[in-house]
This record gives structure tokens, sequence and C-alpha cells, in this order.
């Protein structure tokens, strides 16, 4: 009865473990990709659980030689804790460039978590080496000058420091030539200088890095290309010379001209084309810069006199009064004698006298009219240029 009770409890164990272990499978392909001290483990993992559960993963690294040491006291360190994403970045965590570590990876649903999958991981062995952080290139007579920037790890330092025996290749060539046709230079230097080479003619330039212990090279750098130095001939001065001076030309041209340009287009708002009487011109011309209108003294003569028809019709009229009058003077006085007809002729200049000076004051007060007539138009025509 007891041993049938202990096959009961054993059968359900092992049910128990084959359904926690047994159905779910485990991670595959882990691959590491890595640059210089960058590590990122990636894997494939493309089943489906009995219940459609959600599938999170765990990543861990540990050093090879602490895996000698019992179970119970090994101590790996979780880098990636339960996530969903089938890759893992290590490059944080401070693995020692020269050491060996085992890193795995463990597959986990709700109620089920697979077998781990492990892998060996020497950074200085399996890491790649990245190209020269940067290339640089200076134009010399008869030659270049190359500054080449170690790779950086990811703290920025130099790899130097870490890969042993790092070199660069060097490949060279004209621009427009094919690459095939590159010359070679290898160094250790971080400054080359390429003498030698066709004056005044474009270079191009990538360089690779190298690590010699375990034969490990970087992808090639960016191309990079300049144009070699030369002395300067007499000719070439001359032509420096002269596009210089047209440049100059065309700039002093272009400054000249905006500058009218603006010169113009302020003068005309600021001051506008309008022409002043040429009286109001005199006069503020030889008083001040304001006009100034002047009352016009009694002996001033108005240079022209218009009259209108009524005044030339009253005159008319007037005179023929006066003929009229004299001739009626003449009728009257014929038998008068020698003494009427002198009183009449000094009647006659007489009036004739007064007529002469009334016409002369009328005249006169007309031209005065008119006068002030023109200083008020004048004014007007003054304070509309001021508003």
């Amino acid at each position: 009865m007891h041993s049938s009770c202990w096959y009961n409890c054993a059968f359900f164990l092992l049910l128990e473990v084959s359904v926690v272990f047994g159905d779910l499978s485990s991670p595959q392909n882990l691959t590491l990709h890595t640059l210089n001290t960058h590590y990122i483990l990636q894997w494939d993992w493309g089943h489906e659980t009995a219940m459609n559960e959600t599938v999170t993963f765990t990543a861990q690294y540990i050093a090879q030689y602490k895996t000698r040491r019992p179970t119970q006291s090994q101590n790996w360190k979780s880098v990636c804790v339960n996530v969903v994403e089938r890759r893992c970045d290590f490059t944080d965590t401070g693995l020692f460039y020269f050491g060996l570590f085992l890193l795995r990876v463990q597959a986990k649903t709700a109620r089920q978590s697979s077998c781990w999958v492990q892998i060996e991981f020497c950074p200085d062995k399996h890491a790649a080496i990245g190209p020269p952080s940067s290339v640089q290139l200076n134009s010399i007579i008869d030659g270049l000058e190359i500054i080449v920037a170690d790779p950086l790890d990811n703290t920025n330092q130099s790899m130097k420091d870490l890969v042993q025996n790092m070199n660069y290749l060097i490949q060279y060539w004209k621009k427009h030539e094919d690459v095939q046709k590159a010359d070679i230079l290898w160094t250790k230097n971080n400054f080359v200088t390429l003498s030698e080479l066709e004056k005044w003619t474009w270079y191009c330039v990538i360089v690779q890095t190298h690590c010699e212990f375990y034969n490990k090279s970087s992808v090639y750098s960016d191309t990079h290309c300049t144009q070699t130095g030369g002395e300067t001939t007499n000719l070439m001065i001359f032509l420096y010379f002269l596009i210089s001076l047209v440049l100059f030309f065309l700039l002093f041209l272009v400054l000249f001209l905006g500058s009218f340009k603006t010169y113009k287009t302020l003068k005309s708002i600021f001051y506008p084309s309008v022409t002043l009487p040429s009286y109001i011109l005199e006069h503020r011309a030889a008083d001040s810069d304001m006009p100034r209108l002047l009352i016009p003294e009694p002996e001033m003569f108005c240079e022209h006199l218009d009259i209108t028809s009524a005044e030339v019709n009253a005159a008319i009229t007037v005179m023929e009064q006066d003929q009229g009058i004299e001739t009626h003077s003449q009728h009257d006085s014929g038998d008068s004698g020698f003494i009427s007809t002198e009183e009449d002729s000094c009647h006659k200049e007489y009036r004739r006298t007064q007529r002469i000076k009334h016409n002369e004051v009328h005249m006169e007060d007309m031209c005065k009219m008119n006068h002030r007539e023109e200083i008020q138009d004048g004014m007007m025509g003054v304070l509309c240029l001021k508003q």
C-alpha cells in the first residue's frame, strides 16, 4: 500500500517537472554583435506555448573560472530580466577585456521555464575592432599629411590601451583613378606624411585598423579627398590678383548702386519734389530757413495787372459820361465870348487832372489787392506743403 502511494507521488512529480521544463523550448542561435567594447547578445525563439502565454527572457553572465565551483556557489549576474526583446546589451557590465566569460539565456512564461542556453565569450579574441574614429588630411607641397585617431571604447578611451600591436593600413590613390590602383602603406603611427606626390592633384585616402595577434581587421574608414599643394607661379599670382580685383569691383559696384538707390528713396520720402513760388524761395534764401511773408510797401508796383470785363466797361462808361459833359459845356458856352472860352478850358483841364489822379489811385488799389491775393495763395501753398 505504501509502495503504491510512493509510485503515485513520483509519477505526479515527474509530470509536474515535464510540464515546467519539457514543454517550453529554449532560445536558439545565440549571437554576439561586438565592436571594440560594445557587446550585444541576440537570439532566436520562434515557438508558441500551448496556452499562448507571453514569453520573456533572462540573460546572465559569469566568469568561466567560477563555474568550476559547485552549482550552489556559482554567482551568475543577471543583465536583462524578463525582457520581451530578443536581445541584451552587455556593454556596461564591465567585462574584463582579456577575460573569459559564459553568457546564457532562458525563456520563461507565467508557469514554465526553458533550459538555459550559453556561449563562451572572450572580448580580446571575439570582439571586433573598429576603424579609426577620425581621419584628417592636410595639404602640403608635393604631398599630404594624414592624421589618424585611434578607435575608442565605450568610455571614449583609446583602444590601443587594450589591443596589442595595433597598426593601420592606409590606401591612397588619385581621385580620377580606380581604387583598385591604390597604393598601400602600413604604419603604427598616428601621423603619416605622403611625399613625392603630384602637385596640385586630388588624392583620396581610406584607413583600416589591424590587430596582428588575432589577425583582426576593421572595416575601412570613410573616404577622404584633398588636393596636394605646390609652388605658386607668377601666372597663378597674377590670376589670383585679377580675380580678386574683379570681385572687389563687383562688390564696390553693388554697394554703390545700393547706396544710391537708398539715398534716392529716402530723399523722395523726406524731401518730395514740390516747387514753391519764386518769391517764397527768395525770402527763404535771404532771411531764414522758414518762408516769411513781407508786407508790400506803398511804392511797390505790380508787374502784371489783369482787368476784368466789368472794370473795363465801368471805365468806358465813365469816359463816355465825361465826354458828354464836355460836349454839353461847349454848346452852352458857345456865345459867352472869349472869357467863357478861357474859363471852360481851365475847368476842363482841372477836371481832366482830377480824373487822371482818380484813375491812378484806382489802379494802385487794384494792384495792391492783386498782390495781397498772390501772398494769400502763397501762404496756402506753404501750409499744404507742411501738412
